[in-house]
């Protein structure tokens, strides 16, 4: 199965997940800087990747990809959120963007993957309309500074994941435990995409979404109807406004009940927010859905996938690559010939560095996004997720997403043979046969 010429062959990573650093070259605290989840781990090392992007710029063309999608940390740039930028933040971005078109590299870059500074926090954080003005302020000097070598931007990563788990349920920074704070900052986040995306001169930006396909447990019309409203708080109250300036009335009429008016939903928000050249698809699972009356915030469960008759990944997640192709076919179906790039793929494995089920994964997702395409969509590129193993949030370190693996202790990188796969599909612009791995 070969692909357009032209697509973009790439892997993601994100800077807090890889940077580590943390204090170093001026660099001020974000939300994530101490705050630990459930594994009591932070992002203090990491991957110690702002002392060794050289040699993780070598592994990239090692791999033979033509594109590399990477964040820029808001706080390594504008220690205080707002004004003052930082040279030394500037000047290591811009080695680095130069050093990937160097060897035919291209860079997809990500202003903000869920770093906020803590000096925005503490006046209020995305629940605050005044966050949305500091986010264009960077948007607006990250364009200026490196826009003449990045051709296509990526401006908010998952604000479904960042609203919700940041602000909804805690388990992510910066912690809280507000819904109608959660409601208003996932809107302000949409409100700063949109606005971002106009003061770009050139180039193309898009949105990075956690897209997550659902389907009814039976034909029921109660199953039916809570697929129906999972799949509109997972997904439609993010496409629909940057795809069509609206909210789903659905949506919003389930909203309000909870949370009263949305008073933040300003005049004129809308139709700023629809707004982008692209979409970005973050695809891991599907969901199978039955109603659950009563449940918060809406009712309506998440079957687990180890209840079903299902194969899993490491992490305990359905591997469903043709719940992948549904969803590029519903996007064109339901958003017109919009362009998609799959800018989050991938799945938990331990198993290093043979690894032959994210191989197998990696194969199976790939063709679901190949048919896709011969039925019409319109997908430019596929960024596997992630480049090497690293600080996985809350889950800390345990998880490991890498084609890389790296051992902790002595930060060595080691390419498993998902890695070397990928780079073999790169180079043919193709689906290839797996090698047969003597160990």
């Amino acid at each position: 199965m070969s692909f357009p010429g032209g697509f973009l062959w790439g892997v993601s990573t994100s800077a807090f997940q890889i940077e580590g650093s943390l204090e170093a070259d001026g660099r001020g605290p974000s939300i994530w800087d101490r705050f630990a989840g459930e594994s009591g781990d932070t992002g203090a090392t990491a991957c110690d990747h702002y002392r060794r992007w050289r040699e993780d710029v070598d592994l990239l063309a090692s791999l033979g990809v033509n594109a590399y999608r990477f964040s820029l940390a808001w706080p390594r740039l504008f220690p205080r959120g707002r004004g003052g930028v930082n040279p030394a933040g500037l000047e290591h971005y811009d080695r680095l963007i130069d050093a990937l078109l160097e060897r035919g590299i291209e860079p997809l870059v990500t202003l903000y993957h869920w770093d906020l500074p803590q000096a925005l926090q503490d006046r209020g954080g995305w629940p605050a309309r005044e966050t949305v003005d500091a986010f264009v302020e960077y948007a607006v000097q990250c364009f200026e500074a490196y826009g003449d070598r990045v051709r296509r931007w990526v401006t908010i990563n998952e604000p479904w994941v960042h609203g919700i788990l940041g602000h909804a349920t805690g388990e992510h920074a910066p912690g809280e435990r507000d819904r109608r704070g959660a409601v208003a900052a996932v809107h302000h986040m949409l409100l700063a995409h949109g606005r971002a995306v106009r003061e770009l001169p050139g180039g193309d930006a898009g949105i990075a979404f956690s897209l997550f396909p659902t389907y009814p447990a039976t034909e029921s019309d109660a199953d039916r109807q809570a697929a129906t409203i999972c799949d509109g708080y997972h997904n439609r109250w993010f496409l629909d406004p940057v795809l069509k300036g609206t909210y789903p009335d659905d949506m919003r009429a389930l909203w309000e009940e909870l949370i009263g008016p949305l008073d933040f939903v300003r005049d004129g928000d809308l139709a700023e927010i629809n707004a982008g050249a692209f979409v970005g698809v973050n695809y891991y699972s599907r969901g199978t859905i039955r109603a659950a009356p009563g449940k918060e915030p809406f009712p309506y469960e998440v079957i687990s996938a180890r209840e079903l008759d299902v194969p899993l990944t490491g992490g305990g997640y359905e591997i469903a690559p043709a719940a992948l192709a549904d969803l590029l076919r519903r996007l064109r179906r339901d958003y017109g010939d919009v362009p998609v790039y799959i800018t989050e793929n991938g799945a938990i494995f331990a198993e290093a560095p043979h690894d032959p089920a994210r191989v197998a994964f990696l194969r199976a997702h790939l063709e679901a996004v190949g048919e896709a395409i011969d039925g019409g969509v319109d997908v430019r590129g596929y960024f596997h997720w992630s480049l090497m193993d690293n600080f996985e949030w809350a889950l800390g370190y345990a998880p490991r997403f890498g084609l890389v693996h790296v051992d902790y202790a002595t930060q060595e990188r080691t390419v498993k043979d998902s890695g070397r796969y990928y780079a073999r599909v790169a180079r043919a612009n193709a689906v290839v046969e797996p090698e047969e791995v003597r160990v």
